[in-house]
């Protein structure tokens, strides 16, 4: 008799633990054990728990290759189990590593391969690879929500999810709780049905009582300031649209004379310099503007040009609208009212091309096809299986809210915004359009945008930095398995993983510049480094300041209630305060941006591999050295904010996570 020990673990999460039955067989190149029950005193496998046992068999069962699973109700209650991993000691002491990391909800038979990562021309069991893959298949199915965006999975409800890409019980109260609670835990109840305007900047102070970050805080005192203005763009919410100014637009209607009226500098030399910059919101022009609550709303496509003034970026010129013309005057910094005014349009202008385009285009809807591409191709074996699988952590859960709570027909985003509506899916598909992959690799999107030697450019610096680590930890990982280029285009699941992403994440447009295919492991290593990015860090930094950014309601509105100033020397702060949306629709809004800058209890940030996909050695040496690069980048970054005014840390990996889960 031949006798295995085998240890199982219970994830330390909410609900994770069972009373069931729980039988495991052991597989190996020379045989099978019996379907063995794991004996346990009063068959508990509690949260967390971690429990040894022994498994006999008649003869050495060879080297393993597999365990199956099956759980099976206890006196007809059945109850739910997440097992860790199953690890097995031989008779003569080799360990074997099962991953599992997946809900048993059933008592179907489930079966795992050992855990040293495989591609399909290494792998003797081809059927079982086919097999998992199909059920995947069957199980992760695409759909479109919309014509001319990227495709999402089939998924009418939560209930329809697979359990295993579900929030946590505990963050599933806490969300739903937070969503119900937002307005009342903000102490903003006795605003939230009022549809009054609001009649002066001491009123709106009167919100941020409860709820005020630093960030948020210092919005609200400097959001007048000019110097305040022109940072944001590169250091706050959207960093995403500014781009070096070396001709001005043909419909941007400023003159020499308008701008330097001192003397001492000129724009055309002030271009040649490289001191010019330009934000084009040209997506959003003749966009269908919203009406909320029977009030029309504005939605304005303006330029705006900033001067690069030492360490400083400052706006000398604002456009409203497109088409030049006598009612689209070019505003100046000595406009006083208007100015302000103009700069107020601009914000909300900037607030929905962010929250559509740069938040949820960028980085949720592609994270989306990430996972679903990943979870349909590759089987659990594959290294980048293993790889991403960290990367793709409550996204559908999010997204399939998204859809039902934000952009819905009764969503908060189309009943509170000025791009709500159809407006909505004239800029998703107009932003969709305008993307390319080079725009969505950090390193060629700041070189194409001109920002290689702008200073005191933080959403630059940390972001350059954190793409080089994920880069090298990439190309360490994945040339382990790839030895040649040959082994990257010989790689069919690989190839049918980047088809489904170019088909279904970019609807097989080729002009955009993403790859159809890869003939080489640079490309691969581009290519992955550059989704790990934009599930982690580049999420981060549009997603995590929404509340310090837009707390402040006149720093971002959502919407405008007035159309833009035709001719200057009109606008007062009563002007102001008629244009920002009024005090209900300000309400809502403020409690959904809270609510999307909360960082559930269970975040789990970069490189913080909880679930431990990959068992051989190297790779998880190169995790450790992942881990203790960011950990340096991440001091370098704390001990840099603490000489700022204005701190950047989106991009601190201590505060970026692995996943887009919010």
């Amino acid at each position: 008799m031949v006798d295995y020990k085998v240890t199982v673990y219970t994830q330390d999460v909410a609900l994770a633990g069972t009373v069931d039955n729980i039988y495991v067989t052991l597989v190996g190149t020379s045989g099978e054990s019996e379907h063995t029950k794991l004996k346990k005193l009063l068959h508990k496998f509690s949260r967390g728990d971690v429990s040894s046992f022994t498994v006999t068999c008649s003869d050495d069962i060879g080297d393993l290759q597999m365990i199956k699973i099956q759980k099976k109700a206890f006196l007809h209650i059945n109850s739910c189990w997440l097992p860790g991993k199953v690890e097995v000691e031989s008779p003569i002491g080799k360990m074997y590593t099962f991953p599992i990391y997946h809900w048993f909800t059933d008592s179907n038979m489930n079966i795992f391969r050992e855990g040293a990562a495989l591609l399909g021309s290494q792998d003797n069991n081809s059927y079982l690879r086919e097999k998992e893959k199909k059920k995947q298949q069957d199980t992760y199915i695409w759909d479109t929500y919309k014509k001319g965006i990227p495709h999402c999975v089939k998924a009418d409800t939560l209930k329809s999810l697979p359990p295993d890409d579900c929030f946590s019980s505990h963050r599933t109260a806490e969300f739903m709780c937070t969503a119900v609670a937002g307005i009342i835990e903000l102490e903003l109840e006795e605003f939230a049905e009022c549809k009054k305007k609001w009649t002066s900047i001491e009123d709106i102070e009167h919100l941020y009582r409860c709820h005020i970050t630093n960030m948020s805080d210092y919005a609200m005192k400097h959001w007048r300031e000019d110097a305040f203005f022109g940072e944001q763009f590169l250091n706050g919410l959207n960093p995403m649209l500014i781009r070096l100014c070396k001709s001005l637009p043909a419909n941007f209607s400023v003159s020499k004379d308008m701008v330097f009226q001192g003397g001492q500098c000129s724009l055309s030399s002030e271009m040649e310099n490289n001191n010019i910059f330009l934000c084009d919101y040209k997506i959003l022009d003749g966009v269908q503007p919203n009406t909320i609550q029977g009030v029309k709303q504005y939605l304005t496509a303006p330029l705006v040009l900033l001067h690069r003034n030492g360490d400083k970026m400052m706006p000398i010129a604002i456009q409203l609208k497109q088409k030049p013309g006598k009612d689209n005057p070019v505003f100046l910094p000595t406009d006083k009212d208007d100015w302000l005014l103009a700069k107020v349009f601009v914000k909300s202008a900037d607030f929905n091309l962010h929250e559509l385009n740069f938040h949820l285009l960028r980085s949720h809807l592609l994270a989306e096809v990430f996972t679903v591409s990943t979870k349909r191709n590759f089987p659990r074996v594959h290294p980048l299986f293993k790889l991403l699988m960290p990367h793709t952590r409550y996204t559908l859960q999010i997204n399939v809210l998204a859809r039902k709570l934000l952009i819905s027909k009764e969503g908060v985003f189309t009943k509170f915004t000025a791009s709500g509506g159809s407006g909505v899916w004239t800029i998703l598909k107009r932003s969709f359009a305008d993307m390319t992959y080079r725009s969505l690799c950090i390193p060629d999107d700041i070189a194409d945008r001109g920002l290689e030697h702008v200073p005191n450019f933080f959403y630059r610096d940390d972001g350059l930095q954190l793409w080089n680590i994920i880069k090298r930890f990439v190309q360490d990982v994945l040339q382990h398995y790839y030895h040649k280029d040959e082994d990257v285009r010989s790689d069919g699941e690989l190839q049918a993983w980047i088809k489904d992403i170019f088909k279904h994440g970019f609807l097989s447009e080729k002009k955009n510049g993403v790859p159809q295919q890869f003939d080489t492991l640079k490309e691969l290593v581009k290519f992955v480094t550059m989704v790990i990015f934009t599930c982690s860090a580049q999420h981060a930094a549009v997603n995590s300041g929404q509340y310090d950014f837009c707390g402040w309601m006149p720093n971002a509105p959502c919407t405008m209630q007035t159309p833009p100033p035709t001719k200057k020397g009109t606008v007062t702060e009563a002007t102001i305060l008629n244009a920002l949306p009024d005090i209900k629709t300000t309400v809502h809004s403020l409690a959904t941006i809270w609510l999307l800058s909360k960082t559930g209890f269970d975040a789990r940030y970069l490189g913080n591999y909880v679930e431990e996909h990959f068992t051989e050695e190297f790779p998880r040496q190169k995790i450790k050295a992942f881990q203790d690069e960011l950990s340096q980048l991440s001091k370098k970054i704390e001990n840099r904010n603490q000489s700022l005014d204005v701190p950047y840390k989106y991009l601190d990996p201590s505060q970026v996570e692995n996943s887009v889960s919010l």
